[in-house]
């Protein structure tokens, strides 16, 4: 029975997947004031241009340009506009360029038609088909149910999780659900079921829960409401209108971030440990586990460091604002931003950490538990 299961779980998973998307509120269709449109430039009548002073090879200025619209209900129309270009705000056309065009309506009518920026998503397509083919050649059918789950894994937290959010369900129930689901599904794909898998599974789910509990109560004493970014006028706007429960969501991204690292950590020390018993059928549950915790000890020191550098990257660049004003210690040390990046960091890390010591525990009893249930039958 569980061999027919573990036979059909690529395909349960990709009808998940599938049932996920379709059932999804996002796709509920909604009018919307604005159309974006696949657009070419026919030419450019007129540009009054000059290279910025500061930024090289960036043009300020205006453009009149003649577009044909090649998407939607006004394909093949053809309208004159004008393309201001400034340092925020940039798209620099020539003829025969693909761009993305916001059509604004009235009705049925067309009231005003802005570029809105480059054609670039194929980009991504074959980032992303590049992704898959190596991927296939270096890993097999292990690799191809890898990009499975990752697809998986997306479609998830895209169309389960936060459309809930907008239903105002808790973000931390929800992203804990989506760890665990996100989890199972990953490393069964990969691995299969068995004690092995099952080892990282459980290590993997506990260290998330203890980096997302130590972020919250971190957060707590911090006074911090997750509302540091770019971002959080517009999400108290929209919870405004939408149930949608803010404090919850700096703990969500904690989680999401942390379990890629972890759940290598995890399955690394799991494997290790079943290969080191497969080696040594008759190793002591101290000699298991110890070197278990050593294997851990020069993981951890790199997953940690990555997960730290993450996070630092991403914010790169306000802390290159920060320092270029020169800002007192005091004061950069007590601003929201970077006491929500450094519990981001922190906790994580210290999830990692700890997810080494549980997963070696729990690999080593139900390696040894596996020799014991074998003499168990072979007696019988």
């Amino acid at each position: 029975m569980r061999t027919k299961i573990l036979k059909y779980f690529p395909i349960i998973v990709i009808g998940v997947t599938i049932i996920l998307i379709f059932t999804s509120p996002l796709n509920s269709k909604k009018k919307h004031h604005f159309d974006f449109e696949q657009a070419e430039v026919v030419a450019v009548n007129e540009e009054k241009l000059e290279e910025d002073t500061v930024i090289p090879d960036l043009m300020l200025g205006y453009q009149q340009i003649k577009i044909k619209i090649l998407t939607g209900k006004y394909t093949g129309e053809e309208y004159n506009i004008r393309n201001p270009m400034s340092r925020i705000y940039n798209v620099h056309t020539e003829p025969g360029i693909k761009i993305i065009v916001s059509i604004e309506k009235d009705g049925e009518q067309i009231k005003s038609i802005s570029v809105f920026n480059y054609k670039k998503e194929h980009v991504s397509y074959i980032l992303v088909a590049l992704f898959f083919v190596v991927l296939l050649i270096f890993g097999g059918m292990k690799g191809f149910k890898a990009f499975v789950s990752l697809v998986f894994t997306g479609v998830l937290i895209i169309f389960f999780m936060i459309p809930l959010f907008f239903e105002g369900y808790s973000p931390i129930l929800l992203t804990i659900i989506t760890v665990a689901i996100t989890t199972i599904v990953t490393i069964i794909m990969v691995d299969g079921l068995n004690k092995k898998t099952i080892s990282a599974i459980v290590g993997t789910i506990l260290g998330v829960i203890i980096a997302g509990v130590i972020s919250y109560l971190s957060s707590s004493l911090a006074h911090l409401s997750g509302l540091t970014t770019n971002e959080a006028e517009e999400l108290i706007y929209i919870a405004g209108i939408k149930d949608l429960k803010v404090r919850g969501l700096m703990f969500s991204a904690i989680l999401i971030a942390a379990l890629g690292a972890i759940m290598d950590v995890a399955m690394s020390i799991a494997s290790s440990t079943f290969e080191i018993y497969k080696t040594n059928p008759k190793i002591s549950f101290k000699n298991l586990l110890t070197s278990g915790l050593n294997i851990g000890k020069d993981i951890m020191g790199t997953m940690s460091n990555t997960l730290i550098l993450a996070f630092i990257g991403s914010s790169l660049n306000i802390i290159i604002l920060l320092m270029a004003y020169e800002m007192p210690y005091t004061q950069l040390m007590n601003l929201d931003l970077i006491v929500t990046e450094v519990v981001q960091s922190v906790s994580g890390s210290i999830g990692i950490i700890l997810t080494v010591p549980i997963t070696a525990i729990i690999s080593t009893y139900l390696a040894l538990n596996q020799n014991v249930t074998k003499k168990s039958k072979s007696s019988l």
